[in-house]
């Protein structure tokens, strides 16, 4: 199976200041007279990966692990401070709730936001339309603002778009822990269809039995640093002891 993503080495450093600023003109000032301190940390610690095409790749740790910065680096939103990165394919991120959408937008006017920033033209958009807004069980509230929309009903049509289109790499960030059971179950299906034909699928939760029942493959994050990586049995149960 040949490997679409490696990663190298990777470490991701933070710099944060040491104390809280309040305004804009304090910030300034601070910078201007040289008093404005920094402290640093590393979310990810020497990372050193490789994921197969048509895996189904699991990523666990508790929060604040590194699962999120390194899901960022795959999908070349974040550039590691060190090491290097080989992506073979087209990346289909859904990183976090909303990302990519625009509040006052109405639904209609999202999808073609987030699917020209995925790489499509609008007749493209405009062919996958109706079946974007069918899958996401959205009705006449496609027509409404993004902002009156539940968490629920933004992470449907989120999933929606970035599965409308099969990727090379499709890379989910705790998007199965919310809607309904039943979504839950259609977003399974898809990923499931998607394994079939070779799509590499990343996912990112909490939910053990959601990545038993999907996961080919996993790693447990701890601190920025990879704990261990293997079948899915044998990395949960390592996590759940750890």
């Amino acid at each position: 199976m040949q490997t679409v993503i490696n990663l190298q080495n990777i470490s991701v450093r933070y710099r944060l200041p040491e104390e809280r600023i309040g305004t804009l003109k304090e910030y300034a000032i601070r910078v201007l007279q040289r008093r404005l301190g920094y402290k640093s940390f590393l979310a990810l610690k020497n990372v050193n990966l490789e994921i197969k095409r048509g895996e189904t790749f699991g990523i666990i740790g508790r929060n604040g692990a590194g699962k999120s910065t390194l899901l960022k680096v795959i999908s070349r939103v974040l550039i590691p401070t060190e090491g290097r990165i080989q992506i073979r394919g087209l990346v289909s991120p859904l990183l976090e709730l909303g990302a990519g959408f625009h509040p006052e937008l109405t639904g209609r006017e999202n999808v073609f936001l987030n699917g020209t920033l995925l790489g499509h033209s609008r007749e493209e958009i405009k062919d996958r339309l109706d079946a974007i807004v069918e899958f996401a069980e959205l009705g006449n509230f496609i027509e409404a603002p993004i902002r009156t929309y539940s968490t629920g009903m933004v992470a449907r049509l989120g999933f929606a778009v970035a599965t409308a289109w099969k990727p090379d790499i499709l890379i989910l960030d705790e998007v199965l822990s919310v809607g309904d059971e039943a979504f839950q179950q259609k977003c399974k299906a898809k990923i499931n269809e998607f394994r079939s034909g070779e799509v590499t699928t990343i996912l990112v939760t909490h939910a053990m039995q959601t990545m038993q029942s999907l996961c080919t493959r996993a790693v447990w994050l701890d601190q920025g640093q990879i704990r261990t990586t293997g079948k899915v049995q044998d990395v949960i149960s390592a996590y759940r002891s750890g």
